[in-house]
């Protein structure tokens, strides 16, 4: 009798463990580990600007989105902690190939590519944020609700420097 329970028991615990390896392959796990990922990147480009800008307006904007993505990425951090998903701890191959592109420039030749990469990624971004924060599963949409104004306010600031800079040509 008591081995046939051990049995049963083991037969619920590999069912589960198996359950929980295809629970975090959900949208909303996929959208947390990616945004950790986009956190990471950022940071990263942003401290990058800082270095390689060649105005203040994108040293400034790099010493932003330091600030700003770094604050994100706990919270996300947090909210994937919170669903069972393990946070990377790294940006994607293409985030890195992106940064080691952007890092053999400087000046004005940097700012230009480093805006317009900043255009494109946050109004991704923010598409897959406000399709995420449409979601309720718990922690990781409220996570992309909260982080929807914050990338909001980065395009503006990309797109204003994007103008400044055309101008300046």
């Amino acid at each position: 009798m008591t081995h046939g329970l051990v049995k049963a028991g083991l037969v619920v615990i590999v069912s589960l463990s198996s359950w929980g390896a295809w629970a975090r392959e959900t949208p909303s796990h996929q959208f947390i580990t990616k945004a950790i990922q986009g956190n990471l990147a950022e940071i990263s480009l942003g401290q990058l600007a800082q270095e390689r800008g060649g105005t203040d307006g994108v040293k400034s904007f790099g010493q932003m989105l330091v600030q700003d993505h770094s604050a994100a990425k706990d919270q996300a951090t947090a909210a994937a902690t919170s669903a069972q998903v393990t946070p990377p701890t790294e940006p994607s191959r293409a985030q890195k190939s992106e940064h080691d592109r952007l890092s053999k420039l400087s000046g004005d030749a940097f700012d230009r590519q480093f805006i317009a990469h900043m255009v494109t990624d946050h109004k991704k971004d923010i598409a897959e944020y406000q399709k995420e924060a449409k979601r309720s599963d718990g922690a990781i949409s409220d996570y992309a609700k909260g982080a929807l104004p914050t990338l909001q306010k980065h395009l503006d600031t990309a797109q204003s420097l994007e103008k400044q800079e055309k101008a300046a040509r």
